[in-house]
């Protein structure tokens, strides 16, 4: 039984993957129109439209940029940012998408940078990043815009650069995805963080952006603590930072990537996906999950009375495989901080299991149901989760 006890060697790092505090403040707050959704949804507050309602996210690249900034320092090479860009946009869109809002999205962005570490051209590159990443959406059928957005040069807050974005869609209520709509009886189909989809330039190690401190430093060699101390927090323990075995151009065990553009690889964007999925099926698909912070245990949250089952995962990515290794990560925290193979889950009537695979295929992303959905077995009703994979078999509670 997983505990809600978080191993030490990821709170010394100044994370939290379940990020407990936060939502001891934010549950009691006022949850919107629809409680159970994905993203907090608000009335129309932009035109009054009682029939739509408001959707806005913010969230960022994370550490991730930290990765950026090691590269460009390494190589010289300032275009590595644009696929910074990449990260903090989806971040957002991917969890806009997880509510329905698939279009007519608008964004902006706030780079705070250290104007010494992070010059001109790579802050040009970041911005390029951006527009070439939308230009990109919308070649695909996504009508998404950026607003511009804010540069701060803050030295005093931050050694290297940290990217966010916000996004803001108004979409109607009646197509809504409302994840308090996940009950027993469904099929969980997983989508493939890894690979090539059709809207990718290369290979996809399928990291994403979330538990990239312990990533950065669970793999990476002690050199570059050496040579740039601005990429850490002092207050991390000697033996946690950059403890790793890799230097970033050391080819990743298992893979045709070196570690540097495994760890760098841009997160792998669902929205057209998603988006062709609820055009063909909208009245069959109860919810979706973004799986970024919490991993595969992010499907806790959703849903009234559920058991959720995952006992058919896809293939474990050679990039968790190298962390766990090299940092002898154990397999509850794995699974709870990184996506491990999927980073998007649908629950849907498993009558369009089928069709849905296809539509995934069409975009050069793997897909398979990946477990279901059965009634809870505990006595207050809460969710849990169960993964099984081969020998191993996990066990979370809301409280994990």
């Amino acid at each position: 039984m997983v505990t809600s006890e978080i191993s030490d060697r990821y709170r010394q790092r100044g994370v939290s993957s379940s990020k407990e505090e936060v939502h001891a403040v934010v549950d009691g707050l006022d949850q919107g129109l629809f409680p159970g959704a994905f993203c907090k949804i608000t009335e129309d507050y932009l035109t009054g439209n009682p029939e739509k309602c408001n959707v806005i996210h913010a969230d960022g690249a994370g550490t991730k940029s930290i990765l950026a900034y090691l590269w460009y320092r390494e190589t010289g090479d300032a275009s590595v940012f644009r696929g910074t860009s990449q990260d903090s946009l989806v971040m957002n869109l991917d969890d806009l998408a997880c509510v329905g809002a698939t279009d007519d999205v608008v964004v902006s962005s706030t780079v705070n940078r250290n104007a010494r570490n992070f010059p001109g051209e790579a802050l040009a590159e970041l911005i390029a990043g951006t527009e070439e990443f939308l230009e990109g959406l919308r070649d695909l059928g996504v009508r998404v815009t950026s607003c511009g957005g804010e540069t701060a040069d803050v030295g005093d807050l931050t050694g290297t650069v940290i990217v966010d974005s916000c996004a803001v869609a108004t979409l109607d209520r009646g197509k809504v995805v409302d994840n308090a709509a996940i009950e027993p009886g469904l099929a969980i189909v997983g989508f493939s963080s890894s690979g090539q989809a059709i809207h990718e330039k290369f290979e996809n190690s399928g990291i994403g952006s979330n538990g990239l401190t312990s990533a950065r430093h669970d793999l990476l060699a002690p050199v570059y603590k050496e040579k740039y101390p601005e990429t850490r927090d002092p207050q991390t323990p000697e033996e946690l930072a950059y403890c790793g075995p890799y230097q970033m151009n050391e080819p990743l065990p298992g893979s045709n990537l070196t570690v540097g553009q495994a760890l760098l690889s841009p997160t792998r964007c669902y929205v057209p996906l998603v988006k062709a999925i609820l055009s063909e099926h909208r009245s069959q698909v109860s919810g979706l999950v973004h799986c970024s912070g919490g991993g595969q245990t992010k499907c806790l949250r959703f849903g009234t009375g559920v058991k959720h089952v995952k006992d058919n995962l896809m293939p474990t990515s050679p990039v968790f495989e190298a962390i766990q290794k090299a940092s002898g990560t154990s397999d509850e925290e794995m699974y709870r901080v990184y996506n491990m193979g999927h980073r998007l889950e649908a629950y849907c009537e498993p009558s369009i299991v089928d069709d849905v695979v296809t539509i995934a295929d069409g975009f050069g992303i793997d897909a398979q149901v990946v477990g279901r959905t059965e009634p809870s077995e505990r006595s207050d009703g809460s969710n849990h989760l169960i993964i099984r994979r081969g020998d191993l078999a996990l066990t979370y509670d809301t409280s994990s």
